[in-house]
């Protein structure tokens, strides 16, 4: 058991650095063997499913209704993400490359609140990190009810002939309404039985390396299709590091409106940043041939946000004081 605990333990204390590691050992895979790329999409959405598995698990579903009761901070993290980030993201739109694949990937990223990283870096600058593990079955609905529409609104009624609507539901039902149930009903397990205790404790050491496994497939496998599109993807850095920068504030200032505490309002600046990339690459992977870089835009936000995540630990601490 202590065996065990000991690399579990120093990966936890250390994660970032494993994030950081995973997404340049990707980035090396991908530039070394490209060919092995198709291969390794195929690993995208088990590996993505079993991630969520693991963060699920972590969100007692015994609990789930005493935490929504938690009015303020859910109707705050509902507002930054639904309806402050829309905003900001309007504000950005015109200046985005003209190109629709480029368009269509930064709205899927950006317009998705995150449900599985952005609860390790918020406790990690001092957040709420339990309150947004209850949040997270909510915000993961609600962006999934929301984003058809919202992508409808910036990219008009033609979206409908490029776009089907099976692999958004295949989405929801492999990678969040599938793992929801099965952590929940481990939990039930565990509640009753030592070996499902057993089991749900072990299981949840896995959260670290799963990430890491999760960076590095994604990475690995995206690389290669950078191809022509490497300018269309430098512009749109810029695009993501300025909403780093802008949600910072705009978290702050909607957290004050709803008068939080410190934890609380640090955890609120941490989910209005965060996107859900890895849950809506399988959504960008599954466009046709002609919108494929949009996946590669996807990819492109998580590489800056995991730099970003790194230095919103350091300041939001001095920005919420």
């Amino acid at each position: 058991m202590s065996q065990s605990a000991g690399p579990v333990a120093a990966m936890e204390r250390h994660q970032v650095a494993v994030y950081l590691g995973a997404l340049a050992a990707g980035a090396l895979a991908g530039w070394v063997a490209p060919g092995a790329g198709p291969s390794l999409e195929h690993a995208i959405n088990p590996v993505l499913a079993a991630l969520l598995y693991v963060t699920f698990l972590q969100v007692p579903a015994a609990q789930l209704l005493r935490s929504l009761r938690a009015g303020r901070f859910l109707a705050a993290a509902l507002v930054v993400n639904f309806a402050v980030v829309p905003l900001v993201v309007a504000a950005l739109f015109p200046f985005l490359p003209a190109d629709r694949a480029v368009r269509l990937g930064v709205l899927l990223v950006l317009l998705a609140p995150c449900v599985d990283y952005v609860i390790v870096f918020s406790g990690l600058a001092g957040g709420s990190a339990e309150r947004l593990l209850a949040a997270t079955p909510l915000l993961l609905l609600a962006q999934l009810v929301l984003l058809p529409g919202f992508l409808l609104l910036f990219l008009g009624s033609g979206l409908g002939d490029v776009i089907e609507p099976g692999p958004f539901v295949e989405a929801f039902i492999v990678l969040i309404a599938g793992p929801l149930a099965l952590a929940w009903l481990t939990q039930a397990w565990a509640a009753r039985r030592p070996a499902g205790r057993r089991v749900s404790e072990a299981v949840g050491t896995a959260m670290v390396p799963l990430m890491a496994a999760t960076l590095l497939t994604v990475v690995a496998s995206q690389l290669p299709k950078l191809g022509d599109s490497a300018g269309d993807v430098a512009r749109v850095v810029p695009f993501y590091v300025l909403f780093l920068l802008v949600m910072a504030f705009a978290g702050r200032a909607v957290a004050r409106l709803f008068r939080l505490t410190t934890p609380d309002a640090r955890a609120i600046v941490f989910t209005g940043a965060t996107r859900n990339s890895l849950v809506v690459l399988p959504l960008a992977l599954a466009l046709p041939d002609a919108l494929a870089v949009a996946a590669v835009i996807v990819v492109t936000q998580t590489l800056v946000e995991v730099v970003g995540m790194v230095a919103y630990v350091r300041a939001i601490p001095r920005l919420v004081p």
